[in-house]
C-alpha cells in the first residue's frame, strides 16, 4: 500500500500511542458505570442521528467507548478482552499511526452510516478488527472460551459469513450501513480480499472442470 506508506511518512507523528489500551479502558469504565451507577449512560454516548443533528457532536468519538453487547455480562467482558487482544496485535504489527488510521476510518464510516441511514454502533468496528487480524494472522491459534484451540482464519470466515448474511438480508439502507461501517477494512484489505476471492473461484472452477 504505497499510498499508506507515503501518508505515514508525512503524518506519522500525528497519532495517539497505545490507542487500544485507551479505548478498552474507556469501555471498561463505561460498562462499570452502566452496571453500578447509571444504566442509561450509553444512551448519552452512542451514535444517534437525531442527537448529532441537535449538536451533540461528542458522540462521534464517545460511541467507541460503548462496548458492543450481544448478550449478558459474560459476552461483554469477552468482547472487551478480544478487542484488547486483537487491537494490541494489530497495533504492534502496524505501528501507532496505521492502527490509528484504521480505527479512524472505521469511526468515520460508522458516523457516515448513522447520518445517512439513522443508526450505527460498534459492532462492525469490532468485526473489522477481527477480520484484519484474520487477514494478517490466519494460522495463529487462539483458545475459544479459553479452552478450545482454533485458528484465527476460522473466526474470520465466521465473521465474514455473518456480515455477508446481514448484507444480503438487508434493504438498501441496511446494505449502505453495512458497507460504510466496514470502510476501514475495505480501504486496507479490499484489493487483497478481492484477489483472494477471485483465486478461490478460479480454483473451484478448475476442480469442477477436471471432475468431468
Amino acid at each position: 500500500m504505497n499510498w499508506l506508506t507515503k501518508l505515514e511518512r508525512k503524518y506519522g507523528r500525528i497519532c495517539i500511542p497505545n490507542l487500544i489500551s485507551i479505548l478498552v479502558g474507556a469501555q471498561v469504565l463505561v460498562y462499570a458505570v452502566e452496571l453500578f451507577v447509571n444504566q442509561y449512560v450509553s444512551l448519552y454516548l452512542s451514535l444517534s442521528r437525531t442527537a448529532l443533528l441537535m449538536g451533540q457532536v461528542w458522540r462521534v468519538i464517545t460511541f467507541v467507548f460503548v462496548p458492543f453487547s450481544g448478550g449478558g455480562p459474560l459476552s461483554v467482558i469477552l468482547g472487551i478482552y478480544f478487542t484488547w487482544f486483537i487491537g494490541s496485535a494489530l497495533e504492534k504489527e502496524w505501528g501507532d499511526f496505521r492502527f490509528n488510521l484504521y480505527l479512524l476510518l472505521g469511526m468515520v464510516g460508522a458516523v457516515a452510516a448513522c447520518l445517512l441511514t439513522g443508526y450505527a454502533d460498534t459492532y462492525c468496528l469490532s468485526l473489522s478488527l477481527l477480520l484484519a487480524f484474520a487477514m494478517l494472522y490466519p494460522e495463529v491459534q487462539v483458545l475459544l472460551f479459553f479452552v478450545i484451540p482454533i485458528r484465527v482464519k476460522y473466526f474470520g470466515f465466521f465473521a465474514a459469513a455473518l456480515w455477508v448474511l446481514s448484507f444480503l438480508g438487508s434493504g438498501m439502507m441496511g446494505k449502505l450501513n453495512d458497507l460504510l461501517c466496514m470502510l476501514n477494512f475495505v480501504v486496507f484489505f479490499g484489493p487483497q480480499a478481492w484477489r483472494s476471492v477471485r483465486a478461490w473461484v478460479r480454483r473451484e472452477q478448475w476442480k469442477r472442470k477436471n471432475r468431468r
